[in-house]
């Protein structure tokens, strides 16, 4: 069985914590937006990072900092509702 890391699994229940209170909180398309929308950002984005510097500690926090943002804008929106 491979190896669990405990940081990469905090940051994946933290991205589907995150939609299912976008979901919740302000319709589906906001959970839909947060699940695939951050898919398609964080995913080039670390690719983009780690293939221009190899630095995964960048890489780790261009990953959080998307998904931070990300928070910030759910409540935001929810905040102007």
């Amino acid at each position: 069985m491979p190896k669990i890391y405990p940081e990469a699994l905090a940051y994946c229940i933290l991205w589907a914590a995150l939609a299912v209170a976008g979901f919740m909180l302000a319709g589906w398309q906001a959970g839909a937006l947060l699940s695939v929308g951050l898919f398609l950002i964080v995913m080039p984005a670390s690719a983009l990072v780690l293939t221009r510097t190899g630095n995964f500690v960048a890489e780790r926090a261009v990953r959080w900092g998307i998904l931070v943002v990300a928070a910030i804008l759910l409540a935001s929106f929810l905040d102007l509702r």
